[in-house]
């Protein structure tokens, strides 16, 4: 009995399905989903997919993934919806953008199913209509940009497309997970004055490195000369010193030889038979200045006894004798002077 029920049931479905016109069964939806299954009473419905139930033509329930149990002739299978995540070709198409350059953009929209029942109702071919939104909503996003601001920003670009998708979504139980731009074509002269600009930048960058390094160049050459004549000056400053030093040195060392000689000259003179050397030197020191006497100049003045050399040794131990004298004189007329007066001072007490 059961199993006739079913074969009548299975018949009349299928002549139900070949006479009901099959608008709702676009190639979109075969393509979301697999083939609509039969009323077989009992079905198993596959995991990630939603079965929408129609009774006597209105909706009735939506079918679970497992084991279910349909009512022959009465409940009929509608719309077969994938819950996986959908990826969808955007087509090609032209958008100009802010300064006026038309553009060749395409992309790829990825999408999922959220409620069966409004992507059901909601709208008659799902993917038509959102691959229409993702193109509409992507030319009015490029039209508020710039050309350098479209390869510059395509992150922010797909998300405004993504968040513009789901706004208008919602009500056809659709999700839109993420948009990417495939490939953006640019008119050939655009491309050609892209590709100028591009090496107009580098050689401006280039020149402008070139130049950084002159004067990088010219900074350290001059800081080089700068230093260099420091430490010139300074080695200078310190050999004057040291010059100075030496000269200030040899002075004193040439003060304190002279003084031991002079010193060393007047013991000698002291001594027994002093004034006879000191007559020997000066003989030779004579006869010394007279043989150099036309050697530095034409003008000579000569004494008229100039070939007498004992009157001349005889005439300076002479000027020495009364030096010498001269000299012991002053230390003893002191105390003379001393003696003189010292009688005087009783008689001043006697007056």
């Amino acid at each position: 009995m059961l199993r006739a029920l079913c074969r009548s049931g299975g018949l009349l479905l299928k002549q139900s399905q070949r006479t009901a016109p099959r608008l709702w069964v676009t190639p979109a939806q075969q393509r979301w989903a697999s083939s609509l299954p039969m009323n077989t009473v009992v079905l198993f419905v596959p995991q990630q997919e939603a079965w929408v139930v129609e009774r006597m033509g209105r909706f009735h329930r939506i079918l679970e993934p497992g084991l279910n149990f349909l009512i022959p002739v009465l409940d009929r299978i509608r719309y077969v919806q994938s819950l996986k995540e959908i990826v969808i070709d955007v087509p090609e198409q032209s958008a100009v953008s802010l300064d006026n350059v038309t553009l060749q953009i395409d992309g790829v929209l990825y999408l999922r199913i959220l409620d069966p029942f409004k992507s059901s109702y909601g709208v008659e071919d799902p993917e038509y209509a959102v691959t229409q939104l993702a193109q509409t909503t992507m030319r009015s996003e490029l039209g508020k940009l710039t050309l350098d601001k479209v390869f510059r920003e395509r992150e922010s670009l797909n998300s405004n497309i993504v968040h513009s998708i789901n706004q208008a979504s919602d009500d056809w139980g659709i999700r839109c997970l993420r948009y990417e731009i495939k490939d953006i074509h640019v008119p050939p002269r655009v491309k050609e004055s892209m590709q100028m600009q591009v090496e107009a930048e580098r050689k401006k960058r280039a020149t402008v490195l070139e130049s950084e390094g002159t004067r990088e160049s010219a900074i350290n050459v001059a800081e080089g000369c700068k230093q260099a004549q420091i430490l010139a000056s300074e080695g200078e400053r310190a050999e004057q010193i040291n010059r100075a030093t030496g000269e200030a040195q040899a002075v004193i060392a040439k003060a304190e030889a002279k003084a031991k000689a002079i010193r060393m000259l007047s013991d000698a003179l002291t001594e027994q038979n002093g004034n006879a050397a000191a007559s020997l030197s000066v003989a030779e020191q004579y006869v010394s200045a007279f043989s150099n006497l036309a050697k530095e100049s034409n003008t000579i003045l000569l004494p008229s006894n100039s070939g007498d050399i004992s009157g001349m040794v005889t005439q300076a131990m002479t000027i020495y004798s009364t030096l010498a004298k001269q000299s012991t004189a002053v230390p003893s007329s002191s105390p003379t002077s001393a003696d003189e007066k010292s009688p005087e001072e009783p008689g001043s007490h006697s007056s």
